[in-house]
């Protein structure tokens, strides 16, 4: 047995820490290439862009733009268990902490009264988008960002909020405002 020089013994280190090095970048391009463990990149539990017009557009029977105007909104149909469905979306916005003042409710259809925060309004004639009772999440400008389902668990709605509050900060210059009457 020879035993081998210390330049090429350095040599053969070197290149297993080359080797071990460009690994990562190797699986990576072959995960690539073959899109295998590549996630699918979608994180909402709701349905993006839900098919439904600008709050601007809803046939209510009164203007609500200005009430809510510059908030997220969660705003959901109301046709049965409105005390019960309310009070659910009361807690999740209260759940919301310090980025609760940045959302604001509205309630379409129902007798009951509002909540604290709760903005009602009624339908003039239900479109046929509206079908069931449903929740959507509208963005500061009024148009449709997510939609769900009736039955939908508040915990996925609060993580796709929370998730949509952070990615769009507030505007320095709106931090000092209050909460205005909600």
């Amino acid at each position: 047995m020879s035993a081998a020089s210390p330049a090429s013994r350095g040599r053969l280190k070197l290149a297993a820490l080359l080797l071990f090095l460009s690994l990562p970048v190797l699986v990576a391009t072959v995960m690539a290439l073959t899109r295998v463990g590549i996630p699918e990149g979608r994180t909402a539990h709701g349905e993006l862009g839900p098919g439904v017009p600008s709050l601007a557009q809803w046939p209510l029977d009164a203007p609500v733009d200005e009430a809510l105007a510059g908030d997220w909104v969660l705003a959901f149909d109301c046709r049965e268990r409105c005390a019960e469905r309310g009070d659910l979306w009361w807690r999740l916005h209260r759940a919301l902490g310090r980025e609760a003042p940045r959302v604001s409710r509205l309630r379409v259809g129902g007798s009951e009264s509002a909540l604290p925060g709760e903005v009602v309004a009624q339908w003039r004639k239900r479109p046929d988008w509206a079908e069931g009772e449903r929740l959507w999440l509208l963005d500061p400008r009024g148009l449709p960002v997510l939609g769900y389902a009736a039955d939908v668990d508040p915990y996925a709605v609060k993580d796709d909020l929370g998730k949509l509050l952070r990615m769009n900060p507030e505007a320095p210059w709106q931090g000092g405002q209050e909460l205005a009457g909600r």
